[in-house]
């Protein structure tokens, strides 16, 4: 079985529904279903709390019962059924209750096949995780351009049955024959000798944990606020979609590129990178508010967000037992990607209503600090680099 075109079809099946899910389930709620916007925010809301709480305990606790290829199977029919449960729902409680079962199970996902790609990157059975990686986002903006053609022409009752269909596509790929690897099932008392806190003693893990949070925490007004920004600063209705997709696409071209051009750069300065160019970013986007700027800035997503994620990604493979990756992602994914944006977002919403420029400024509290902290990083690695040199 070739390992790497298995690997990008997963990302790439898995992102064509997150590319529906993402920017257009809450306003299929709104439009569909009748609730309120602020009803829907708060669904939402609720929604990331339950993400956070569920790859932070639920998916590494199952991580250490079932096999890589059974867990993902087991997630992807759970979230059709959670899908499905939206169907009868036409009440704030009921959508909250599918809401809720949805994140249980859907977002978990999303570090499960990063964990399955960690497994076979250490066990040599993938070579370029970026390449493979590269297909997801592929997945996300082909899904959005499709689904947008599609609302236009039959409206936006068509966003659940969208999402059905990529999910039960899903779920039959989660079937198919899978590299044997990630159907071993973890030895039996894996989760009594592994826990959380467990990763810590893994080196520097705790710092360059508290990077990437930073980093990714820096984004929380950009996915919440660009849209309408974007309409603040006068861009084109019809370009909307188009300026938020060259993020997108500057992503699909570093991952594109990563494993060959950044192979020899170290985790510490990957991570330093990437927090320079969110700074950049962000100043551009307050100093400059113009639609031409804006698009310019988009082009740093590529370091904002996949430079980040790479180098993380490249910490884990490199420095990370096999046995505590889905820990190790399950955090990752509840600190970095959940939570910490769920706090700025209620911050940056506090500048956007001072002056909607300030929501972007704001973020430079987060990729500052990221920065420092990955310079020194850099400087410890490198000198226990040196240390095992001389020990030898």
């Amino acid at each position: 079985m070739n390992s790497q075109r298995w690997m990008s079809r997963q990302f790439f099946s898995f992102f064509i529904t997150w590319g529906i899910f993402l920017p257009f389930w809450t306003g299929w709620m709104i439009h569909t279903k009748g609730i309120s916007v602020s009803q829907a925010s708060l669904i939402m809301s609720l929604g990331l709390v339950a993400r956070g709480l569920s790859t932070l305990f639920i998916f590494p606790f199952l991580s250490g019962k079932f096999s890589s290829k059974t867990l993902r199977t087991g997630m992807s029919i759970g979230t059709l059924i959670a899908m499905l449960c939206y169907i009868p729902a036409n009440s704030f409680a009921g959508l909250l209750a599918a809401t809720l079962l949805l994140h249980l199970f859907y977002p978990a996902l999303m570090p499960a096949l990063d964990s399955a790609a960690g497994i076979l990157v250490q066990n040599k059975q993938l070579k370029h995780y970026g390449k493979s990686r590269s297909w997801g986002s592929i997945g996300f903006v082909v899904s959005g351009m499709i689904l947008t053609v599609f609302t236009g022409a039959l409206g936006d009752q068509v966003i659940l049955w969208a999402l059905l269909l990529g999910m039960l596509v899903l779920v039959c790929l989660h079937f198919m024959r899978a590299p044997v690897i990630l159907s071993e099932k973890p030895p039996a008392n894996r989760s009594k000798k592994l826990g959380m806190l467990q990763l810590f003693r893994v080196k520097h893990f705790g710092v360059v944990l508290m990077i990437v949070i930073l980093l990714q925490a820096a984004h929380a007004s950009y996915y919440n606020y660009g849209y309408i920004y974007l309409q603040e600063i006068h861009a084109p209705k019809y370009l909307i979609g188009v300026i938020i997709n060259i993020a997108v696409i500057a992503e699909i071209i570093f991952f594109l590129i990563a494993d060959r051009s950044f192979q020899r750069f170290s985790v510490g300065s990957l991570l330093a990178f990437a927090a320079l160019g969110s700074t950049l970013r962000w100043i551009l986007v307050f100093a400059f508010p113009n639609v031409v700027v804006f698009c310019i800035s988009q082009a740093l997503h590529a370091c904002s967000f996949a430079m980040g994620h790479y180098a993380f990604m490249k910490y884990l493979f490199k420095n990370m037992p096999p046995a505590q990756i889905p820990n190790a992602q399950g955090m990752y994914s509840a600190l970095a990607l959940s939570w910490s944006t769920a706090i700025f977002t209620i911050f940056g919403g506090y500048l956007y209503e001072i002056e909607p420029r300030y929501a972007f400024i704001g973020m430079i509290v987060c990729t500052i600090p990221s920065m420092l902290l990955a310079l020194v990083y850099r400087k410890l690695d490198h000198q226990a680099g040196e240390q095992m040199e001389t020990n030898k």
